[in-house]
């Protein structure tokens, strides 16, 4: 329930006669149980265990009985506060909490059927979620099918209630003789908040103990499921004053904007008329937007759709001529070429409507290396030649998604010029361009601190300043160069830049390619699982066949990712000593479990106990870790005594006579 430095407060689940309580433990409270491990849930990737018999439930059981409408749910605690008062306490919840949650069943009904019969339409979302399997979406498979089914019965009816005075304020302020458009703004306003409303009141809601708020449904830009949620309460003054803070300031800008709606690949503008663009276009097929939209979509159709026809005349947001990269009815190959193509129309109308070495920006911050062929192959031919990039942070370090995945923390900005381009550039000297280009622009950026995944990215960006100045590229035998093979050649150059970067110099070409690569993902992904082709392409800069390789050593496949095992991970009776990074593992699984002769035999029979480079590989691989890591905290450990060991090692080799 909470988890600050000076308080910790947790549920504790106990059995008594064979049913589940609870008690509040920590500060402040009953004394936290011995033994007693808050972080320990009884779910997990849907695997369920029951804390009465100790029996697992499957994942695939569990979603079943969801399907069924045999999961339940029910409320354990309350968060109380006293306005005036720093911080939240906590209480069980009573008999009396139960029975208010279960009368909103009886009030959800009546109202609903009210409202159903005064708007034409259910006042609860029932339009279809996303095909199961949609990027982003998971909560389909527990039964959840339509978007109201994201709600329980007291935020449903909290939710719709809302809803009907949005549209009674349109009514009350037209009856009053306010002016219709001013009327309508206002109510837009209103609808707005609404959504901020609906957005922190749903079962996908999580309770955050590290700042003891509710955190909202999109912490990430995903829907999955949530086994203990928050509910929030909309009335709270902290809301209130969010809001009207934040209509006050957008209120006191001076300046207007004109928004329209249109699609990006027929701007209803003139040729040459624009002295700048400023675009973020869609990563890709990072993120599902049309589909996401839509949770807002259905709750502003209901409160002002009736003022807004034209905007809201489909049941849905339109997502037909959305340009991303989704598979739905579609191969691979047929969304990587739908998104390539009108990408490439969206740049070449910028380029339309803007002036001579007039300036267009774009942003962008996909990480895999498809996602950078398509958006490089549209910039090419839409004629736009990029003349500078820069990685900017734009990304908070704490969110969900940069902790669960090798998310970018960086956006890539691409300044673009509408100038002519060099008719052709011969793949030699482009290359010896690019190289000469990218060393400067690295070192620039290594002293910067960008690093990781962000590093490669922003390398990227600088290689198309370089071949982008040119209509193709062309080798000496009249073969035109694509933007995959470019790409490549970067990643090589960027590789070897970054192993004696990361390395500090002097010991990179001792190095076995399978070392070079552990260092390099721990660096660029740290313990993240990445998608294979991506890893096949960072393992092919430094010479390793990945596929040859997988389920031999610390590379596993997990369905369609790749993952770098740990030393923890792995059985110390399975590791062979073959590679540096094989025997630093074995070392490092003998020191945690004491066995230091061992260990020192295994340093001595392979002779890395006396080399400094496999002492320096360890601190590089423990530099790239977080402070949480339990590898990290291995190899420190390891590395706290290496200078007794090196001697101990020294001292107990045989001594030559010649």
């Amino acid at each position: 329930l909470a988890k600050k430095n000076n308080k910790k407060v947790s549920l504790y689940p106990y059995v008594e006669r064979k049913q589940v309580k609870f008690k509040i433990v920590g500060d402040g409270y009953e004394k936290m149980p011995s033994g007693f491990d808050p972080e320990k849930g009884t779910v997990k990737r849907a695997i369920a265990t029951c804390l009465v018999c100790g029996g697992v439930v499957d994942d695939k059981t569990v979603r079943k009985l969801f399907q069924q409408g045999k999961g339940g749910q029910r409320m354990v605690a309350v968060v109380l506060h006293k306005p005036g008062n720093q911080g939240k306490g906590y209480r069980l919840a009573k008999e009396e909490d139960l029975e208010v949650f279960k009368s909103a069943e009886k009030y959800l009904e009546e109202k609903r059927q009210k409202l159903m019969e005064e708007w034409g339409i259910d006042p609860v979302p029932d339009e279809e979620l996303p095909p199961k399997e949609t990027l982003g979406f998971r909560v389909q498979r527990y039964g959840m099918l339509t978007w109201g089914d994201l709600f329980n019965l007291r935020q449903k009816l909290a939710l719709i209630t809302f809803t009907e005075k949005v549209r009674l304020a349109y009514k009350k302020m037209i009856e009053e003789g306010y002016d219709k458009e001013y009327a309508k703004v206002i109510v837009s306003y209103l609808a707005l908040i609404n959504d901020k409303v609906t957005d922190k009141t749903t079962t996908l809601c999580r309770w955050l103990s590290t700042s003891e708020q509710v955190v909202s449904t999109f912490s990430r830009q995903a829907l999955p499921i949530i086994w203990d949620y928050a509910e929030f309460n909309p009335l709270i003054n902290d809301f209130v004053d969010w809001c009207s803070n934040t209509l006050a300031h957008i209120s006191s800008i001076s300046i207007s904007a004109t928004v329209m709606q249109g699609s990006a690949t027929e701007l209803p503008y003139p040729d040459n008329y624009f002295d700048a663009v400023f675009t973020d276009p869609p990563y890709y097929d990072n993120v599902p937007y049309s589909y996401l939209s839509d949770f807002f979509y259905v709750w502003l159709k209901r409160s002002i759709g009736d003022l807004y026809p034209d905007l809201f005349i489909t049941p849905l947001t339109p997502k037909s001529k959305e340009i991303v990269a989704y598979t739905n009815n579609r191969t691979l190959e047929e969304a990587k070429k739908f998104f390539e193509e009108n990408l490439k129309k969206a740049f070449q109308e910028i380029h339309r409507v803007l002036k001579p070495n007039g300036i267009a920006v774009i942003v962008y911050t996909h990480k895999s290396t498809s996602g950078w062929e398509t958006l490089i192959n549209s910039l090419l031919e839409s004629n736009l030649v990029v003349t500078a990039s820069w990685p900017i942070d734009t990304e908070m370090k704490s969110r969900l998604r940069a902790k669960e995945s090798a998310a970018l923390s960086s956006s890539i900005y691409l300044v673009c010029r509408k100038i002519e381009r060099k008719e052709t550039g011969w793949l030699n000297e482009v290359k010896e361009e690019i190289k000469n280009h990218i060393h400067k622009k690295l070192k620039m950026l290594w002293e910067e601190g960008i690093s990781g995944a962000d590093y490669f990215i922003a390398a990227i960006g600088s290689a198309i300043e370089i071949f982008g100045k040119y209509k193709k590229v062309m080798d000496y035998e009249g073969k035109e160069i694509t933007a995959a093979e470019l790409l490549e050649y970067v990643r090589q150059v960027v590789t070897d830049y970054t192993v004696r970067q990361i390395l500090h110099n002097g010991i990179a070409e001792e190095l076995s390619p399978l070392t070079k690569f552990y260092i390099l993902w721990r660096w660029t992904y740290g313990e993240s699982k990445i998608e294979f082709d991506d890893a096949r392409k960072l393992a092919q800069s430094v010479g390793v066949d990945l596929e040859k390789e997988w389920g031999k050593g610390f590379i596993a496949k997990e369905k369609e990712f790749i993952k770098v095992l740990g030393p923890q991970e792995r059985k110390l009776e399975e590791i062979k000593e073959k590679d540096l990074i094989d025997v630093l593992h074995k070392v490092l699984l003998l020191w945690k479990e004491g066995r230091k002769e061992e260990m020192k035999e295994v340093l001595k029979e392979t002779g890395y106990g006396t080399k400094e480079v496999f002492y320096r590989v360890a601190q590089a691989i423990s530099e790239t870790l977080f402070n949480e890591s339990k590898e990290k905290k291995l190899l420190d450990g390891f590395l706290s005594g290496k200078e007794k060991l090196k001697g101990e090692i020294i001292l107990n080799e045989p001594k030559r006579l010649f």
